[in-house]
């Protein structure tokens, strides 16, 4: 007993001693940004290229403001929406296949943290074999491209022709609002090093891929803008890059559009009819604006859809 109360003495003080004369530093940095997940026998990873912050309020359009708050605040959000860039890697077993290649330098240190996720991944971006764009805004292409050198370099980059035809082409700089024609000169700085390498191999979509890869024709937010099909082992994941920009808003309520939308009338036609396809057929989504990793499945509720976000996994989602 005397041991006892000996030890709980010196316990005490223990505790009532300073614990130091520094405070712990506090470091907001994140754990690599990569999440596995496998379809069929192919492995699926999702992949951070950073956040980045958009006003909601500014940018989404068809909805009343006291409406948009209202489904943001139902998903504890203010107007100011922090923003996930997500890609994917398929791993097939004998090619690395990229979907989406984040900002690059193009948003500053929102973006670009691709190659380093990448590599935290076990993935060097020079074993990448294939890249496939959703299309080829600066959040989904600026990574393509590091002081004008390919950060791919061996891999070929295919894209829907029609995104080409249109912001490889300053002369159509009017058919798009004077708030997207930055995109012209950012497209010109991605892509322009990957044709001079002579990787770039355009497509019309609908077309395979590969098998167990299809394109969709998904147009609207621009006019290439595509969907990527993935089919293995029984099971389905739809790829796509803007369908959704705003979870809490344009899931309930699929008739939102945003100002980057270049046709918001065909945009908002497609992304009914993706959210209707998505959760008939109760297929995998990769979903380029989602909250990391952005992969889930789409729910019909009411009028419009849910997200069901993947069940975590550590040993990677099946």
């Amino acid at each position: 007993m005397k041991i006892a109360a000996t030890l709980l003495a010196l316990f005490t003080v223990a505790l009532a001693a300073p614990l130091g004369a520094a405070p712990m530093a506090v470091n907001n940095a994140q754990a690599p940004g990569y999440y596995r997940m496998m379809l069929g026998d192919w492995q699926i990873t999702a992949v951070s290229d950073g956040t980045v912050t958009i006003p909601a309020d500014k940018l989404l359009t068809r909805i009343a403001p006291d409406a948009l708050n209202a489904r943001l605040a139902d998903d504890a959000l203010t107007p100011q929406v922090e923003t996930s860039i997500n890609a994917y890697v398929i791993n097939t077993g004998d090619k690395l296949i990229l979907v989406d290649t984040g900002a690059g330098a193009l948003l500053g240190n929102n973006g670009g943290h691709l190659p380093e996720n990448l590599r935290a991944a076990g993935i060097e971006p020079s074993q990448i074999d294939t890249v496939l764009l959703t299309h080829v805004h600066a959040d989904h292409s600026g990574g393509l491209q590091r002081d004008g050198k390919p950060v791919f370099p061996n891999a070929t980059v295919r894209v829907d022709q029609r995104d080409l035809d249109l912001w490889l082409n300053p002369a159509r700089e009017k058919e798009v609002e004077a708030s997207q024609r930055h995109t012209f000169a950012e497209s010109e700085r991605s892509l322009r090093p990957v044709i001079r390498a002579g990787k770039m191999k355009a497509f019309r979509a609908p077309t395979p891929i590969m098998p167990g890869i299809e394109a969709l024709a998904a147009p609207g937010h621009t006019p290439g803008s595509v969907i990527y099909k993935v089919s293995r082992g029984g099971e389905t994941l739809l790829l796509w890059g803007d369908i959704i920009h705003v979870k809490a808003v344009q899931m309930p309520q699929p008739q939102v559009a945003i100002h980057f939308d270049v046709n918001q009338d065909e945009a908002v036609a497609m992304r009914e009819k993706t959210l209707k396809m998505a959760a008939q057929s109760n297929a995998w989504v990769a979903s380029a604006h989602i909250a990391f990793p952005g992969i889930g499945k789409i729910k019909a509720q009411g009028d419009g859809y849910r997200w069901v976000p993947v069940n975590y996994s550590s040993h990677g989602a099946k």
